[in-house]
């Protein structure tokens, strides 16, 4: 019986990307990818390894068997490593979302999508951790996703993150705000990219366009989940606390009126953040459609920290028992 899987499996991607980042002259982000690859094929894929690093490679995968660990097991190791990386290669746009918020999402979507095998959608994957984490928190129920992103690296992270996890996700390596040839999801979990959209043939095309100067993306990035969802589904978006004072705030709204319900609003604990003005909090849509009433009254709440187990609890309650209320 393994004690600390987690640590056990991270010691295993490390200390082989490590090796790889040194023999192929690459970032460790693109050594990770390639060891991931060499552990789910079983097999050393790279030929131009000298033998004794192949050696090396093989006396450490041998050691590990991925079907002694759970989902949840590979996905936070392959996550640590993924952030290992990241502090060495600081990007502005790949920041990972907290396990935590990824859980309460996960917890969410288990109990408004109350079907048994579903479409799940992520417009901005990047390396698969807020997907599969949901995936992973979904109780008895089969789920299909759908992961899109622009960048080359995270897509490639995610999709090891996604074969590692044996998790059935279709990737797409493109810019999520062109048009997208997929199939209607049920349900969209997005913590959304924030910022102007430097594209403005492109967004002249949404209804959320700006009037002058660029479009905020994460504005185009809800019209185009609410585009891709089907009528009825469900939409759980990490959005800036300040989204709705902004400068193209009123024309948000007005669309939100017209195409959704909105269920809920979480704010997420101040505590989790550099400053205030970086908060940050989830957002509950329902795309309207045949049937589709609105809640009785919209959920708000303010989490308290979430390492407090006991007032996040009461919190969670106090979700069932609006969401047994709000679907009578």
């Amino acid at each position: 019986m393994k004690i600390v899987p987690v640590e056990d499996l991270f010691t295993i991607f490390n200390e082989t990307a490590t090796i790889m980042q040194e023999e192929l002259q690459c970032t460790y982000l693109e050594a990770l990818a390639e060891t991931g690859e060499n552990l789910f094929h079983e097999s050393i894929l790279q030929e131009e390894l000298s033998e004794l690093t192949v050696k090396r490679l093989k006396k450490s995968y041998e050691s590990v068997n991925l079907s002694d660990y759970t989902k949840e097991e590979i996905r936070k190791s392959f996550q640590l490593s993924i952030l290992k990386g990241m502090k060495e290669n600081v990007q502005p746009n790949h920041q990972m979302t907290p396990d935590a918020v990824g859980m309460l999402i996960g917890y969410l979507v288990d109990k408004f999508v109350q079907k048994k095998s579903f479409r799940l959608l992520d417009p901005a994957v990047g390396t698969g951790n807020l997907l599969t984490t949901v995936m992973n928190h979904q109780k008895d129920k089969t789920v299909e996703a759908t992961g899109v992103e622009i960048d080359d690296l995270l897509i490639k992270l995610a999709y090891i993150n996604a074969n590692l996890q044996e998790h059935p996700i279709q990737f797409f390596n493109q810019d999520s705000l062109e048009p997208l040839f997929i199939e209607a999801a049920d349900a969209v979990v997005s913590d959304l990219p924030i910022g102007y959209y430097p594209n403005d043939v492109r967004s002249a095309e949404y209804k959320l366009k700006a009037d002058e100067g660029h479009s905020y993306s994460h504005h185009l990035f809800i019209e185009q989940s609410i585009n891709h969802v089907k009528p009825g589904g469900y939409l759980f978006f990490i959005i800036p606390n300040g989204m709705f004072e902004s400068e193209q705030a009123p024309k948000l709204h007005e669309y939100l009126k017209e195409n959704a319900y909105i269920q809920g609003l979480m704010q997420l604990p101040l505590t989790m953040f550099k400053n205030e003005k970086a908060a940050k909090s989830i957002f509950v849509l329902q795309k309207k459609g045949e049937g589709v009433t609105p809640p009785k009254q919209a959920l708000l709440v303010n989490l308290p920290s979430l390492s407090k187990t006991t007032e996040v609890e009461k919190i969670l309650k106090k979700v069932d028992a609006w969401y047994k209320e709000s679907k009578q």
